[in-house]
């Protein structure tokens, strides 16, 4: 009964770091994407404090890993200074996740002011080819399915407007549904109406709720963890 039972244990015991592998590779997809999303978009935030929410999604995501692997061997033996280090690894993970979804929430709060560079990089386009500041530009309202900062019609006080002859947004600006169009401001159904603001601060809220939802799963897991740990301190018995 004792031997059936503490099979069991384990078997709960390795589905669980398994989970924390599971984990571990959720979370650092999540921070994987977050600075691809940034490095993407770089030029647009005033400030690199964005990246803090990856360092420490990143680094949970290793712990876990690591958490998950050090479980597994030591559900295959006797060892209280493994089991040990198992429960401080826990509480580290547990520290280091907390402030992971902490700064992704802050984050997430504050894009606003995050992307207060946007408005400046729009201001300084030239139409070229050659130009970074405007080929970030015409990426970033063809993937984003946007024109302007708010909307098209910023582009009304543009300097490059003003080159064009006053009544055309740049083609980046066109739906993709009209073939024909031309970025006619005589012909603004054919345009995006959504700002790239708001589309950009929706695909970074997007991720950076990913993490926060991450993190509260890994601290159940944690939590579910631990909790058989202190089982097997319990039941040394049962540990094979």
């Amino acid at each position: 009964m004792c031997d059936c039972r503490g099979n069991r244990l384990k078997t709960i015991f390795q589905l669980m770091c398994q989970l924390l592998w599971v984990v571990g590779m959720i979370m650092a997809m999540g921070g994987v994407s977050l600075l691809m999303k940034y490095r993407h978009y770089s030029l647009f935030f005033s400030q690199t404090y964005i990246l803090l929410p990856v360092v420490f999604t990143i680094c949970s995501a290793a712990f876990l890993l690591f958490a998950g692997f050090l479980g597994t061997w030591l559900s295959l033996r006797d060892s209280r200074c493994l089991l040990g280090l198992f429960v401080y690894l826990l509480v580290v993970i547990f520290c280091v996740g907390s402030t992971a979804s902490a700064l992704a929430y802050v984050h997430s709060r504050k894009l606003d002011s995050d992307t207060a560079s946007l408005s400046e990089v729009f201001q300084k386009y030239t139409g070229s080819s050659q130009d970074r500041n405007s080929r970030i530009v015409d990426v970033t309202q063809e993937e984003l399915h946007c024109c302007g900062v708010r909307n098209y019609t910023d582009w009304l006080d543009s300097s490059w407007l003003n080159k064009t002859g006053g009544d055309v947004v740049p083609r980046s600006c066109c739906n993709t549904t009209f073939l024909l169009c031309k970025g006619s401001l005589y012909q603004p159904w054919k345009l995006y109406h959504q700002g790239c603001q708001v589309k950009l601060e929706m695909a970074f809220q997007f991720i950076l709720q990913f993490i926060m939802w991450t993190s509260l799963l890994g601290f159940l897991t944690e939590v579910c963890a631990k909790h058989l740990t202190t089982v097997f301190k319990l039941l040394p018995v049962y540990l094979i």
